[in-house]
């Protein structure tokens, strides 16, 4: 898998207060980000984007979450949020949580293990049809081995599974399961949403802006720092960055600053603290299999062959990442890079180097040469972004 990284860029101010917990922090402020898209709706469970996952996911909580204090997540690094505390029974197929007391919804109503479960009883399309709190969630795939989820009490809720699944936990820890009330209509949540979270939401304009306002009875006590946070739509990047240059924005969209603008973001603004961190979001290059050369899978392969992935990477990067060849670093380091380190690792491997090349020559040559329908079968590649036959 290749990985690449995205560089988010925002006043030092702003950073500061976002993520700099050591440093003595001030109430007050409003924090100016720009946002690349029109969100569809402000339903979380409902959307796939991260155009709407970023900016609602302040208007609610999750029952843990990953630690934000660590660059990167890692199920070593869950810490609790709705939930106090939460055990494994011995065969690892039931998750129980004992969650906090004394959390209010927005509204002023109770937070209950009762929304627990119907946040989950809706993700799985098992949800009151009358609420209508989740139409069809793209994640229900997620939770294909949980069977139901029981409750306890109003401070306890156990999620049973079909089989021990790790990862479980991981899923739930994730920006895309917040907790929903079962009081406030779907239709409520998709344009003016109720949360347990730190902020409000004020106002959501299609196409034009998102206004969230500081929750004064957040049950974290004297969190958040900030008064409000405004999000504008602004669709065209450059507009975004000159923005952001003058000083109209304090923070970019997330990914929204590549390599090749960094130069420029930060001649623009001097000041700015740009932070580059790994994401797994790929890099492909896509070609068209129903025109011709393309449409011959013996064409495919031999590009991916000549594929030189390094100057792949470093034009992208700008030369300050490389993709594949990391993870064979990486190994090489502890003792543990065979030659089967990953696919994507023997393209640019010294031996590959050699021998790539020669193969990509070879297919071209039987690219010419008629095909056998006999042999023709669908099977992965070297890259993970083309798939060929032969």
């Amino acid at each position: 898998m290749r990985t690449r990284l995205a560089v988010a860029a925002g006043t030092f101010v702003a950073l500061m207060m976002a993520a700099a917990p050591g440093f003595a922090q001030k109430q007050g402020g409003t924090l100016k980000i720009s946002h690349r898209d029109n969100p569809p709706s402000a339903s979380i469970h409902e959307e796939s984007t991260i155009s709407v996952n970023q900016p609602f996911m302040a208007v609610f909580n999750n029952l843990v979450l990953f630690d934000p204090n660590e660059k990167v997540n890692s199920p070593d690094h869950i810490v609790p949020d709705l939930a106090e505390s939460w055990a494994w029974n011995d065969d690892k197929t039931k998750l129980t949580f004992k969650l906090r007391q004394g959390v209010k919804w927005h509204d002023g109503k109770p937070f209950t293990s009762a929304d627990v479960k119907c946040t989950w009883d809706a993700v799985m399309g098992k949800g009151d049809e009358k609420l209508d709190i989740v139409r069809k969630s793209p994640r229900k795939i997620w939770y294909i081995n949980l069977k139901d989820v029981t409750t306890n009490g109003d401070s306890e809720v156990t999620f049973n599974l079909g089989r021990p699944q790790p990862s479980f936990l991981t899923m739930l820890a994730g920006g895309y399961s917040p907790v929903y009330s079962c009081h406030v209509p779907g239709r409520d949540m998709r344009s003016k949403p109720i949360g347990t979270g730190p902020f409000k939401v004020v106002e959501f304009k299609r196409n034009e802006s998102i206004k969230l306002v500081r929750n004064p009875d957040y049950w974290k006590k004297g969190r958040p720092y900030l008064d409000a946070i405004d999000w504008t739509i602004v669709p065209n990047r450059s507009t975004r960055m000159l923005g952001f240059g003058a000083g109209t924005y304090d923070m970019t969209f997330d990914s929204d600053v590549t390599f090749p603008l960094l130069k420029d973001v930060k001649a623009q603004k001097p000041d700015a603290v740009c932070e580059a961190r790994p994401t797994n979001v790929n890099s492909n290059i896509l070609v068209n299999r129903d025109k011709p050369p393309f449409d011959n899978p013996q064409i495919r392969h031999a590009m991916v062959l000549a594929l030189d992935n390094r100057a792949f990477a470093d034009i992208l990067s700008q030369a300050t990442i490389s993709t594949a060849r990391s993870c064979c670093r990486r190994r090489r380091v502890s003792g543990a890079c065979p030659r089967k380190c990953c696919r994507a690792c023997s393209v640019i491997r010294p031996r590959s180097r050699r021998i790539a090349p020669r193969r990509a020559r070879s297919w071209r040559g039987l690219a010419t040469a008629p095909r056998s329908r006999s042999r023709s079968r669908w099977r992965p590649v070297t890259s993970p972004s083309i798939a060929t036959r032969r």
